[in-house]
C-alpha cells in the first residue's frame, strides 16, 4: 500500500529539532513522503531525551520514524552546498528555527524562491516570521501560557498548570503538515509553491475556538473549571466509591438517561437543572447530588450502567490502560519497532485508516548522520552560488 499513499514520490528536507517541526515531517513521512532530516553534527537535541533504550531516545524515535538523517555543519561551504542541493531536488522544506536563522545560513526562502519557485517552504516558529514578537523563541510551555491555554487548565482555585500533552507543539505540526499538503495540491494543479508561516502562538489560539468565541460573545475571560464544561453538565469527572470516572451528558436526552441510571427522577423537574445552560450554571450543586449516588457503587458499576443507557462515559485511564484498550488493538495503534542497535520497543503508529486499512508504519529509524555520505555522493543538482 505504501506506493499508493497520497504523498508517495514527494521529497521533503527537514531542518528541525525537538517536537513541532519533526512532528510535521513525520506526518508527511507517514503519508508516503521521502523525508531527509538535516541535523547539526551533534544531532537533534531530542536524541538526548530519556528514556534511552540501547542508547537511543524513545522520544526521538516517536517523532522521526521513516526519515533519513544527514549530519551537517551548515556554516561549512561544502555542507551548505549539499543542503542546498538536497532542497533543490525536493518538493518541500520544513524548518522550525527562529525567524532569520535560515536566511543567515543561506537557506532562506529568499534564496530558494527564484531558483525553485515550485518549492513549498514551511517555517514553524513560536510567534511567526513577522510582527513585534517574531524574534522571540518559545517552547510548548511558554506558548500555552501566552496563548491562554494555561488560564483554562486546572482546578478553579489551583495554581497555573499546562495541558499534560504538548498541544502547542503538535497543533503547529498538524497545521504545518495540512498546509504543506494543500500547497502541494496547488503546485500539482500548475500553481506556484510558496512560503508557509506557521506561528505556534497563532495555531494554539486557533484550536481554542470555543474559548475565544466565548470571550468574543461575553467580553469575559473563560475560567478554569477542572474537568467541567462551561456550557454543559453533567460533563466532568465524578468520584465513585472506589475511584474516579467521567461522563459527558451534553444534552437533555442524555441528562434524562443519567437521572434514570442514578434513580433520581426528581432531578428532571428541579428548576436548577432544566436545560444544559442551567445545569452548567448550577453544576457544583449538581455534582454534590450525583456524587452522593455514585458513592454507593464502584466506578465499573456506573460505567457499565451508563454504557447500557447510551451515555458517553469512561474510566480515567493512564497511558498503560489506554494503550491496552481493545479499540487501540483494533485500530492497530501499538506497533513493534526496532531501534538502531537491535533494541525492540513499541510506538504508536499513524491513527488514520485509508481505504479500510491503517496507514502502514515505516519503522526505519535513523542513526545520526547515517545517510550523509550516500546523499552527498548522489548530489546531482548544482547548489548555485548566492
Amino acid at each position: 500500500m505504501s506506493s499508493q499513499l497520497p504523498l508517495s514520490g514527494v521529497k521533503v528536507v527537514e531542518f528541525c529539532q525537538v517536537a513541532a517541526g519533526p512532528f510535521c515531517g513525520m506526518l508527511l513521512s507517514d503519508y508516503g513522503a521521502e523525508v531527509v532530516k538535516v541535523e547539526p553534527r551533534e544531532g537533534d537535541s531530542l536524541r538526548q531525551w530519556p528514556p534511552l533504550s540501547g542508547g537511543y531516545s524513545e522520544n526521538f524515535a516517536s517523532l522521526n520514524r521513516g526519515k533519513r538523517s544527514v549530519a551537517l555543519d551548515l556554516k561549512a561551504p561544502a555542507d551548505l552546498a549539499l543542503a542546498r542541493s538536497l532542497v533543490l531536488e525536493a518538493d518541500v522544506l520544513v524548518e522550525n528555527n527562529r525567524p532569520g536563522v535560515m536566511q543567515r545560513l543561506g537557506l532562506g526562502w529568499d534564496w530558494f524562491e527564484p531558483r525553485k519557485p515550485s518549492l513549498v517552504y514551511c517555517s514553524i516558529s513560536a510567534f511567526g516570521q513577522t510582527g513585534p514578537r517574531a524574534a522571540e523563541g518559545g517552547f510548548d510551555l511558554t506558548i500555552q501560557a501566552a496563548a491562554g491555554v494555561m488560564s483554562v487548565t486546572g482546578e478553579a482555585d489551583g495554581a497555573p498548570v499546562k495541558c499534560g500533552v504538548p498541544i502547542a507543539d503538535f497543533a503547529a505540526g498538524l497545521y504545518g503538515a495540512f498546509t504543506v499538503s494543500s500547497m502541494l495540491a496547488r503546485v500539482a494543479a500548475g500553481g506556484p509553491g510558496g512560503h508557509i508561516d506557521v506561528p505556534m502562538f497563532g495555531t494554539t489560539l486557533a484550536i481554542a475556538a470555543l474559548q475565544t468565541s466565548e470571550y468574543f460573545g461575553t467580553g469575559t475571560n473563560p475560567r478554569k473549571l477542572g474537568s467541567a464544561h462551561p456550557r454543559n453538565a453533567p460533563y466532568e469527572a465524578f468520584r465513585a466509591r472506589d475511584g474516579w470516572f467521567a461522563i459527558a451528558a451534553g444534552n437533555n436526552r442524555l441528562w434524562q438517561a443519567v437521572c434514570e441510571v442514578v434513580d433520581s427522577p426528581q432531578l428532571l423537574d428541579d428548576p436548577r437543572f432544566l436545560t444544559p445552560t442551567l445545569r452548567a450554571q448550577n453544576q457544583a450543586a449538581l455534582k454534590v447530588l450525583l456524587e452522593a449516588r455514585f458513592a454507593t457503587g464502584d466506578a465499573a458499576h456506573w460505567l457499565q450502567a451508563f454504557e447500557k443507557a447510551g451515555v458517553p462515559a469512561s474510566a480515567i485511564n493512564g497511558y498503560a490502560e489506554a494503550l491496552c484498550d481493545p479499540q487501540a488493538a483494533h485500530l492497530q495503534l501499538v506497533q513493534d519497532i526496532e531501534l538502531p542497535g537491535a533494541t525492540r520497543t513499541r510506538t504508536v503508529g499513524c491513527p488514520v485508516w485509508i481505504d479500510g486499512a491503517p496507514v502502514p508504519l515505516r519503522t526505519d529509524l535513523p542513526v545520526l548522520g547515517e545517510h550523509t555520505e550516500a546523499l552527498r555522493g548522489a548530489e546531482t543538482v548544482s547548489p548555485l552560488d548566492a
